[in-house]
């Protein structure tokens, strides 16, 4: 046995010991088991198009901002609280932009600050008024999820694409995967690629993950969202925490608006209705639970991976109605919250 071999057998013994077995690290290892065994058997039952490296990567340049979106509404949902007006903010986020560029002649770095403005701002103000009065994050999102519907069709009640030239040249950029590629019909070779929005919410993901593994606000997170007594009872300033929750969701929502304006290209009223939902049903899927104390970044994404593979599976088989894909990602959810309701149990025993 190789010594690379015989260092890795501990690790994985760690990982599956029971002793060590988080509801974190359970849920974390269902949601890529789920995933995988998806994906398997799409590329097995339905075909090669699922066998090619660019089905994978169109799922994510598709699914980019709805990865960030779920990344901000996990850390929401680890401190137990929720935001649904994340997919309005994105909707605000890209007509402003649209606009900004197009009717007053503005650059893509002043189109990128307007949009961080934005989701800082629906951050800072949702975060004060649940943190700091004490107000439920579901009254306050809802009337942030409203107040930015609104706000949208102020700015522009139409739908139109972006033609500022330097912004068409971001958006057409593509990043090569190297030795990905495909050969088509033609016999010509395909080279594999991602847009840049997927290399962003890559690059959040891991530095959200670090955040809630190995920095103290992380660590808060999580306490914060098991008990909140216990969590003042340790020193940590609970509602400082939760601000900072909604400050960081707000704030990953402005970035995912402009990642989510690059792919589209234009400016609508319509821009990502449902993303809130979407956003919710991933961070479920991706392990992190309704009543706090428990999630995980990486979970989250393999929860949008999770998503938009059971919509392509229902498409492939035929069924284009609308109704099947919601059939089909409620009985996900239906099992998963299942599984959490058990995770769930076994901490009470736990404790009992």
């Amino acid at each position: 046995m190789s010594s690379n071999t015989k260092a890795s057998t501990p690790a994985l013994k760690k990982m599956f010991d029971r002793k060590t077995m988080t509801d974190t690290r359970v849920l974390l290892i269902i949601t890529i088991a789920v995933f995988l065994i998806m994906y398997a058997s799409a590329v097995i039952f339905l075909g090669k198009g699922f066998s090619k490296p660019q089905t994978f990567f169109n799922i994510l340049n598709e699914n980019a901002a709805l990865i960030i979106l779920s990344c901000g509404m996990s850390l929401v949902m680890i401190t137990g609280g929720i935001d649904i007006s994340v997919g309005q903010v994105t909707a605000l986020c890209c007509m402003s932009c649209a606009v900004h560029l197009d009717f007053h002649n503005g650059s893509v770095f002043t189109a990128l600050l307007i949009s961080l403005g934005i989701g800082l701002a629906f951050g800072l103000i949702q975060g004060f008024l649940i943190a700091y009065l004490k107000i439920q994050p579901f009254i306050v999102t809802l009337a942030g999820m409203f107040f930015a519907k609104g706000m949208t069709t102020i700015v522009n009640a139409t739908q139109f694409n972006v033609e500022n030239e330097e912004f068409k040249a971001l958006k057409a950029t593509r990043i090569t995967v190297p030795g990905m590629g495909s050969v088509n019909k033609a016999g010509n070779y395909v080279p594999a690629y991602v847009e840049i929005g997927v290399i962003v919410a890559l690059v959040i993901v891991i530095l959200l993950f670090i955040l809630l593994r190995w920095t103290k606000l992380g660590r808060g997170f999580y306490a914060v969202g098991g008990n909140n007594q216990s969590a003042n009872m340790l020193g940590i300033n609970v509602t400082r925490t939760k601000f900072m929750a909604h400050l960081l969701c707000g704030f990953l929502a402005g970035i995912g608006g402009f990642v989510y304006f690059m792919h589209v290209g234009s400016g609508s009223p319509s821009h990502a209705s449902g993303a809130e939902m979407n956003a919710i049903a991933s961070s479920i899927i991706g392990g992190t639970m309704l009543t706090g104390g428990v999630g995980n970044i990486v979970g989250t994404l393999f929860g949008v991976l999770s998503l938009s593979t059971i919509k392509n599976i229902v498409s492939s088989l035929g069924l284009d109605e609308a109704w099947w894909t919601n059939i089909t990602i409620a009985a996900m959810l239906c099992i998963f919250l299942l599984v959490q309701s058990v995770v769930l149990a076994r901490k009470n025993r736990k404790k009992a």
